[in-house]
């Protein structure tokens, strides 16, 4: 990753990543989710983030959380898309090979995706997201 410094507690995360491409993967979603965010990655659990948001549903149920992340998973990479993936349906069509649920994005390889596409979805979430309290919850983004 060029640009910021990746704190320890991040590097350990994605070096003891056993799977070769979820690694390489891992690295290039240093770089490429900084750029989108302009964010420096922290660690959250097994997650990396960038930025926060601040969300406060109808409910009254509110919080923080990563308004960019990703997570280097066994079988697939999760990017955490929680406008919901409906507000980036036009660009993952163009994307290329993935998977995804109500906010999350599945992706088995980078090399196979246009990353000039994922760089733009995510930027477009970190901006929703960011753009002050968020109240709606991924199911109901992008509706």
């Amino acid at each position: 990753m060029t640009g910021p410094e990746v704190p320890q507690d991040v590097r350990e995360l994605v070096d003891a990543v056993e799977h070769p491409v979820r690694r390489r993967d891992a690295e290039t979603l240093l770089g490429l989710m900084s750029r989108a965010t302009g964010e420096a990655p922290y660690r959250e659990g097994s997650i990396v983030g960038f930025g926060r948001y601040r969300y406060e549903y109808a409910s009254g149920r509110s919080g923080d959380a990563a308004a960019a992340g990703f997570a280097p998973r066994k079988a697939r990479t999760v990017i955490y898309l929680m406008d919901g993936i409906e507000a980036h349906s036009e660009e993952l069509g163009r994307l290329g090979p993935h998977q995804h649920g109500v906010g999350c994005l599945y992706l088995k390889d980078l090399e196979q995706v246009d990353l000039a596409v994922l760089e733009r979805i995510v930027a477009t979430c970190y901006r929703t997201l960011t753009a002050g309290t968020y109240g709606l919850r991924a199911r109901e983004g992008g509706a």
